[in-house]
């Protein structure tokens, strides 16, 4: 940074600028645990010496603190692979069920946004389709904040439903599911070559969730890679040029996402692993009823507190499967 020529490049400088104040955070973040425990060392004695039981219960208390935040410490420095640090893109799709589907979509779209939120993330919708009756067909986040996509990679794959259903006027029992796609964002981080003659370029009117975004141009994108008929869709800006050029950013990293998985699977069949790929294959329930527990079944881990959950506390889910990467 300290290089003359350091700001003749202003996207390499900010970019620089961004990774540096990352690993100050770091490092700050170490001291403050640092420091902590000597001054827990110094009250250890204290108690040691005077037999103080206040004294006693306040140590236990900022020892259990120090804890978990270690704990969340080392979760922080397990997001090592080359693009956990990126911004994350989420698409939610429902499955056949119709409404009943689309609104456990919404609820979700509720879940992710409260939980990006609540950790200081940015949250932008690129695309928003509604349903019919209520919730929503597809939509798309761009979720900008450091270790995004570290995080939120612990999401990809099938979410499923058991509740009572609010619109079944005989009040039975539903299952409901929806995929969760996660990508890393990419910037310029990868070169990926996307020929213009094999991509199919459409503008529509755009339209968002409780009439926002709502214009009078077509300025939103619709872009189709006809090779692998990957599609894209963006309408968060006003202009059709930065739709576009969003559009595109979400295309190439579709299509590395789909390079990465290519790749995982020709290496699962060299190890002779099989894994199903369907509805079938969800990892993660949440029941509403006849009782109330949202399990993971990649970890096993439990939460009885449904709504907590779907207030946005997914930290013990992420945490779990981050931690079974390594185990």
């Amino acid at each position: 940074m300290s290089d003359p020529s350091f700001w003749d490049d202003q996207d390499t400088a900010q970019k620089v600028i961004g990774e540096v104040n990352g690993l100050k955070g770091y490092v700050h973040t170490f001291e403050e645990h640092v420091e902590s425990l000597e001054n827990l060392e110094v009250s250890y004695e204290l108690v040691k010496e005077e037999n103080d039981e206040e004294l006693a219960e306040e140590l236990e208390e900022d020892m259990k603190k120090l804890v978990e935040a270690l704990n969340e410490f080392e979760l922080q420095m397990l997001l090592s692979e080359p693009y956990d640090k990126n911004n994350a893109i989420l698409e939610l799709h429902p499955g056949a069920g119709g409404t009943e589907s689309q609104d456990w979509a919404s609820m979700l779209l509720r879940m992710y946004t409260r939980w990006a939120e609540e950790r200081g993330f940015k949250v932008e919708t690129m695309d928003y389709l509604p349903g019919e009756e209520a919730g929503v067909k597809s939509v798309t986040l761009n979720i900008q904040g450091h270790n995004a996509y570290g995080y939120l990679k612990a999401e990809k794959g099938v979410h499923r439903l058991v509740r009572i259903s609010p619109f079944d006027s005989g009040g039975r029992r539903h299952t409901s599911f929806t995929s969760c796609e996660v990508m890393p964002e990419f910037n310029d981080e990868i070169d990926i070559e996307v020929r213009s003659e094999d991509l199919k370029v459409d503008t529509y009117r755009a339209s968002g969730a409780g009439g926002q975004h709502v214009n009078t141009t077509d300025s939103a994108v619709r872009i189709t890679h006809t090779p692998t008929n990957t599609i894209v869709t963006c309408q968060s800006e006003r202009s059709q040029i930065k739709n576009r050029e969003q559009a595109m950013k979400m295309l190439k990293s579709k299509l590395y996402q789909q390079e990465i998985e290519r790749q995982q699977r020709e290496l699962d069949e060299i190890r002779g692993e099989q894994k199903e790929i369907g509805w079938g294959s969800q990892i993660r329930s949440y029941v509403f009823h006849p009782y109330s527990m949202v399990k993971d079944h990649r970890t096993n881990k439990e939460v009885g507190n449904v709504q907590g959950v779907m207030d946005g506390d997914l930290d013990p889910f992420i945490d779990a499967y981050l931690r079974s990467l390594i185990n």
